[in-house]
């Protein structure tokens, strides 16, 4: 019997700024040994705007701001369109560096009736609203996962912004009725938390587990798919 992981992978993991080739190296083959371990294995994976979302979203806000009169205030829905095609640009070069494990093409509607012939399949943004985390979600829902990895530039989850408060402490296990008192219930393009409000309440409802992990640390990303002992935050109950 397949078992389904899925991995939301932030674009600021996959490109930072322009794509780190030495990241996808290692993480493309550690997966991938992971996956020829056992031919039963899958990997679900969706990926993040990262920089260039970023950086096309302050364009248009710039532009905006310039021209006021003309449009006052940027519309969220364009901002997030303009995202999506950024996470599908780097979808794209993930399918296309996993080969043969990877025959589908890049999922854009995580709700639909998906092939999956392959160990992995890659997924993009789908549409305005929320960001890849709920796609994740969805993902999980349509393959009957019961865990999504969640991998950013953040170890763990903390009581606050550690880079604007010293004191604030990271979490090891929190139940998702106090991660949503954290992150609230509004989705904002570019917002900077841990899992997406969106997905939160999706994932509460189907009570999934969600584990936020360091997606730089391969050694770690491991321990997590073998089950092991790991370093990060979960979110459950």
């Amino acid at each position: 019997m397949a078992v389904t992981k899925v991995l939301s992978v932030g674009g600021s993991i996959v490109v930072p700024e322009k794509p780190d080739t030495d990241f996808l190296k290692k993480f493309i083959s550690m997966t991938s040994e992971w996956l020829k371990e056992d031919k039963d294995r899958r990997l679900i994976l969706v990926v993040g705007g990262g920089g260039p979302a970023r950086i096309y979203q302050n364009a248009y806000r710039e532009i905006l701001d310039s021209n006021a009169g003309a449009n006052a205030g940027a519309d969220n829905s364009e901002a997030d369109w303009i995202g999506i095609m950024a996470t599908r640009l780097n979808a794209q070069l993930l399918k296309a560096s996993f080969g043969s494990l990877c025959p589908n093409p890049v999922v854009y509607n995580p709700t639909e009736n998906i092939k999956f012939d392959g160990q992995v399949l890659v997924a993009a943004g789908w549409k305005p609203g929320f960001s890849t985390d709920n796609d994740a979600v969805l993902l999980a829902e349509n393959f009957n996962a019961d865990t999504v990895v969640n991998l950013s530039n953040i170890e763990k989850v903390y009581t606050d912004d550690p880079r604007k408060n010293p004191d604030a402490k990271p979490i090891d296990n929190i139940s998702w009725t106090d991660f949503r008192k954290m992150v609230g219930d509004e989705w904002v393009p570019g917002k900077n938390c841990p899992f997406d409000p969106i997905a939160s309440k999706k994932a509460q409802e189907m009570n999934l587990t969600v584990i936020c992990a360091a997606g730089k640390n391969i050694e770690n990303i491991k321990n997590i798919l073998d089950a092991k002992d790991y370093v990060g935050t979960t979110i459950k109950g």
